[in-house]
């Protein structure tokens, strides 16, 4: 469908990835140009996999376990067809059981964590906002979706049985005469033809929605309003492009796309920043580490905002008490990566942003179903 190849993951595959235990975990990620034929990116897996490797000897791990992520991730760096289709950053997830990746469109630094469980808070990013979007350019004459890629030219998709025009999908206008009844009868029917031409739009469409990726609609009026009150669509943006889209091409689309989707990120960051400070009002936030790591434990926070650069190492226990570490290494793992691997699991929102989006300025906050006494 697209020249960004992203493989976005599922939540019960993030489930899974959280869940996973072994004493030789190795989580990657390697920033990837899309626009590269793969070669440096495969150079810098090697390096970045001998950097895990290291690690894992230092540690003290089993031989076997090392060498079979050893050979998982060598063979990944030798794939040739795997490293021409990628994304902005690859994440790798390995065990001596199984090798896991994923094409993500954000941009990510550069990590290597070794651990008994897997670095997953910058995976994380890439649900919290993931930097594509559908756009529909609608009009009684043409149809058109597009996928909107961060940086990349945009991508028609082709939908099975989306009508290409209103007079094919639901038949020609009523006639009108000089008869003001008679002119507002064919309002009326305008209206009612429109409205048919946008459910035939709207049912096409559901078979290629994600609940993860916006809709933007592209339409004049009464077609943008009229869409909005048939639509099933449920990521369907609250602010649409309102100009004509025939008179656009698909880039000039898709250029006024990307700053409807920095609107949506910013408006639902915004919305969280408020409840944040309703919250706070009524004694329902923290953003102490150890605060939010009880708190997480006993599945009482509803969100949680963690700095996806922040690898603070430590361990917390199963009463949610927080022991910290001088230096990060195999032995320890993420303070804020099992944070939010406890929130996720006890069925809270967890917010993957950069230091700058966290209320009160501090690596993680949260907003609390209630709390602990």
């Amino acid at each position: 469908m697209a020249i960004l190849h992203t493989d976005i993951p599922t939540r019960a595959q993030v489930d899974a990835l959280l869940t996973a235990r072994s004493p030789e975990s190795v989580s990657i990620y390697l920033p990837t140009d899309p626009a590269s034929n793969g070669e440096p990116e495969r150079i810098q897996l090697r390096n970045l996999a001998e950097r895990a490797l290291d690690q894992l000897r230092e540690a003290g791990a089993d031989k076997a376990g090392i060498a079979a992520i050893g050979e998982y991730l060598a063979d990944l760096a030798e794939d040739d067809e795997f490293f021409r289709y990628q994304a902005r950053c690859l994440a790798v997830f390995a065990t001596p059981a199984a090798i896991n990746t994923f094409r993500l469109p954000n941009h990510l630094r550069e990590v290597v964590e070794v651990s008994d469980r897997f670095h997953i808070k910058p995976l994380l990013r890439s649900i919290t906002f993931p930097q594509t979007a559908l756009l529909l350019a609608l009009a009684q004459n043409s149809v058109r979706l597009l996928e909107v890629l961060p940086e990349m030219e945009p991508i028609r998709v082709d939908v099975g049985g989306m009508p290409t025009d209103i007079d094919s999908a639901v038949g020609r206008e009523y006639p009108a005469d000089r008869s003001p009844i008679r002119r507002l009868q064919a309002d009326e029917g305008r209206k009612v033809r429109i409205a048919q031409f946008a459910r035939q739009v709207d049912r096409a469409l559901r078979p290629v929605l994600r609940d993860d990726v916006p809709l933007i609609l592209a339409a004049t009026e009464p077609l943008q309003s009229i869409f909005r009150s048939v639509s099933g669509a449920p990521k369907l943006a609250r602010v649409g492009l309102t100009g004509n889209p025939e008179e656009s091409s698909d880039r000039e689309l898709a250029s006024a796309a990307r700053d409807v989707l920095d609107d949506v990120y910013a408006d639902r960051l915004r919305a969280l920043h408020e409840r944040y400070e309703q919250r706070t009002g009524q004694g329902r936030t923290v953003t102490d580490i150890s605060d939010v790591a009880r708190h997480a434990t006993f599945g009482a926070v509803d969100t949680v905002f963690v700095d996806i650069d922040n690898t603070t190492p430590g361990f917390i226990d199963e009463a949610g008490g927080v022991r910290y570490e001088e230096t990060e290494d195999a032995r320890s793992y993420g303070l804020l990566d099992e944070i939010a691997r406890r929130v996720w699991l006890s069925g809270g929102r967890v917010m993957a942003v950069r230091a700058k989006d966290i209320p009160d300025g501090g690596p993680t906050a949260a907003i609390l179903r209630y709390t602990l006494t």
